[in-house]
């Protein structure tokens, strides 16, 4: 889903970003609700951030418990004024019965052309599947936040983009999360 953001882009920059997990709802500018076989979603963009809460009734909260997924949980990437921005490169854990991974690459000083380059392929990758979020911001030439999940060995995994076009930046995430 392609949602032009009704908001002015706060500029800020990859170095802020920090990663949470377990934190309540945050509020989101747009969601889109995806249903996988083993696992409900919730893909937040919160600005030039995002969220992702996992489990049934996924922006439930506080969570339910059920066999399979001990209870709800979230993901958030965001510029968290109560945070350092300290984002791992690669992170494996279990946290609260779930077994979770973490990757983040920053493409630093791109261009303007070549940020518009990957922005374009991150959107038009994005028409024809039902489980992305893209957030447009109006006004910022390649502002976006984008959020895209599929099922992954009883659980899910989503991939993230960023970009900060006043920095030439663009921070991706992959995620993955199952029963552990």
């Amino acid at each position: 889903m392609r949602t032009r953001i009704d908001t002015r882009f706060a500029d800020s920059r990859a170095a802020d970003l920090s990663l949470s997990y377990g934190l309540e709802p945050l509020p989101a500018l747009t969601t889109l609700r995806v249903v996988l076989p083993a696992v409900e979603l919730e893909l937040r963009v919160l600005g030039a951030s995002h969220q992702v809460v996992v489990g049934p009734g996924a922006a439930t909260w506080p969570p339910s418990s059920i066999s399979l997924w001990p209870s709800s949980w979230s993901e958030t990437v965001a510029c968290l004024p109560d945070r350092l921005g300290t984002l791992p490169d690669h992170e494996e854990a279990v946290i609260d019965g779930l077994r979770v991974r973490f990757a983040a690459r920053c493409h630093r000083r791109l261009t303007a052309g070549e940020l518009a380059a990957k922005v374009a392929g991150i959107v038009r990758d994005s028409e024809n599947d039902d489980r992305v979020l893209v957030g447009e911001f109006p006004g910022v030439p390649y502002g976006v936040t984008a959020l895209r999940a599929w099922p992954e060995s009883g659980g899910a995994a989503w991939r993230t983009w960023h970009a900060y076009p006043q920095a030439g930046e663009l921070v991706e995430t992959l995620s993955a999360v199952r029963p552990a």
